[in-house]
């Protein structure tokens, strides 16, 4: 399934990433998940909020750069090799992953995945 996903560009600077989560905090928006990965001078802190359109509004009036985009919600079972199979589907029908990361989210001993992929039509279509 797809949902949004919201990209924070974040410098790096000691309490930066501290600004990004307080606000949401203030705001009362919840965070299901988040990866962040970082370059010389700035980060790029990915998140899947449980409302990502004012999550948006509520970091660009503090003065963030953001944008948002869909990525792949894929519920695989909490066993060795369940990640293993998905990854083979995926590559066997040709869909590279750009990059991915799991969520602090567990239901039904099963993790989310979530991936951002290169044809999320096609993807969606082999996962069923």
């Amino acid at each position: 399934m797809r949902i949004k996903q919201i990209s924070v560009f974040v410098e790096n600077k000691t309490g930066r990433l501290c600004e990004v989560i307080n606000a949401l905090a203030k705001a009362n928006i919840d965070i299901l998940a988040l990866s962040m990965a970082d370059t010389t001078d700035f980060g790029v802190l990915r998140m899947i909020v449980d409302d990502p359109d004012r999550a948006k509004e509520v970091l660009r009036a503090a003065g963030m750069i953001v944008k948002s985009n869909h990525v792949l919600s894929i519920l695989v079972d909490d066993q060795p090799g369940a990640l293993a199979d998905l990854l083979d589907k995926l590559s066997c029908g040709g869909i590279s992953v750009e990059y991915m990361y799991a969520s602090l989210v567990r239901k039904q001993d099963k993790a989310m995945m979530l991936l951002r992929v290169d044809n999320t039509d096609l993807a969606e279509q082999l996962l069923g």
